[in-house]
């Protein structure tokens, strides 16, 4: 297992920019099953769960090349509807292939999704989906059995807006026969994302970023490009990394649009930010103050962020209470922040934070992916030296992390055990 050795109290400032977005990328691969022909994505992140999601294109039939941030992906001779259970078990956005395959083969067969462990993230309203669009779905020995003869438009209202969920239904409706309509859809920039990519191969889907999508079954795609949107949880990683050591950052490729929550809860902490068309300024100051935090679905403020906002208000003038409304095992890293010094009592939903003057480096362990890069942060800020273990979760879904901070003026280096 690979570490982060940090050492801390160094100011980050000056320039970086940010990586194309994981959370886009994983579904937009999944896609390009659909079109049976060429897709070429450019600016898709060198991480873990992108190259697991093109490992797993492979085994299904699909020809890819890969250079740098550019992956071109041949499907016209898939030959394979079952997703490997080893490579399902790796990340959890693995389910999103399902709508791609049964949509394309009328069949799919998988198992069920692994990832970071950060509560119960059930697929039963993937499968209700499904089934709501005549798809009938078995289990069998660990294993879940999609067979249809003919996807059918229908109308289906979502018991909660799940991300994943809206995604497998637009990926198993772009082929079907007739009219699809999504309400309660999740509102999120990636989904607005997918819709664009569809879109761009002959897909008929519109309403994405609002609560109902429609989606009119075509029968045939096209080959595409496209270039896949920065990743705003990223963003906000760098901007609260240089907020929590006082810096001043200039962030490139950055979509402030997708980000509002947290620029403004940046702001109310004393950070000053100006926002330019494709890039964002960040000036701190000495010290933050405490923020209330309550996460909740797009547009609401993110729950991937609130981890690492924990850990920069760990340091801020007064009393945080973070609330976490959407997934409920998402603080075990305030044990970790507990071992550098920090303040914090878990009370039902809410973290309550009492900002302290310093953490202190020690050893500490990534749980997930975002509470691993909150560690991160709070190293930055913490005293001495801290050795954050398990890094392969931060991998997951940060591309060259490490290099970025180092640019920045950050202290950071890979320990390989």
């Amino acid at each position: 297992m690979s570490s982060y050795i940090i050492e801390g109290g160094k100011k980050l400032e000056g320039k970086t920019y940010v990586s194309g977005s994981k959370n886009a990328s994983l579904p937009i691969i999944a896609a390009t099953i659909l079109n049976q022909g060429i897709s070429k994505l450019y600016n898709v992140p060198r991480i873990h769960d992108t190259q697991m999601m093109i490992e797993i294109l492979k085994k299904l039939g699909c020809k890819v090349k890969c250079n740098k941030n550019k992956v071109v992906v041949d499907s016209s001779n898939v030959n394979n509807y079952e997703i490997p259970e080893r490579l399902m078990r790796e990340m959890r956005s693995s389910v999103i292939l399902a709508g791609s395959i049964v949509g394309r083969y009328k069949k799919a067969i998988f198992s069920y999704p692994g990832g970071c462990d950060i509560g119960v993230r059930p697929i039963d309203l993937h499968i209700k989906g499904f089934e709501k669009l005549g798809i009938n779905v078995q289990e069998s020995f660990g294993k879940i059995i999609c067979l249809v003869d003919e996807i059918k438009g229908t109308e289906i209202n979502l018991d909660f807006p799940s991300v994943g969920a809206t995604e497998n239904i637009i990926l198993a409706s772009v082929l079907g026969n007739g009219k699809t309509i999504i309400r309660n859809a999740a509102m999120e920039p990636e989904i607005e994302d997918l819709q664009n990519f569809l879109n761009r191969m002959g897909a008929r889907v519109e309403g994405a970023g609002t609560k109902t999508i429609i989606i009119n079954g075509v029968h045939k795609l096209k080959d595409v490009s496209y270039n896949i949107m920065p990743d705003r949880i990223e963003t906000g990683t760098l901007l609260c990394a240089a907020a929590v050591t006082g810096g001043k950052i200039v962030l490139e490729r950055a979509n402030s649009e997708h980000i509002k929550p947290v620029i403004d809860k940046l702001e109310e902490a004393g950070c000053k930010i100006e926002i330019e068309r494709d890039f964002i300024i960040l000036d701190a100051p000495k010290k933050l103050k405490a923020v209330d935090i309550n996460t909740m679905p797009y547009p609401g403020f993110p729950t991937d962020m609130q981890s690492i906002f924990g850990a920069i208000l760990c340091t801020a003038t007064g009393t945080s209470i973070i609330t976490e409304n959407i997934f409920e095992s998402r603080f075990k890293y305030s044990g970790e922040l507990q071992r550098m010094g920090a303040k914090i009592i878990i009370k039902d939903k809410s973290l309550i934070i009492k900002g302290v003057r310093k953490l202190y480096g020690t050893k500490v362990k990534a749980t997930d992916l975002r509470g691993g890069a909150a560690l991160i942060v709070a190293a930055l800020k913490a005293k001495g030296k801290t050795e954050i273990e398990d890094i392969k979760y931060i991998l997951r879904g940060y591309e060259k992390i490490e290099k970025k901070l180092i640019d920045l003026g950050g202290n950071i280096k890979v320990l390989i055990n």
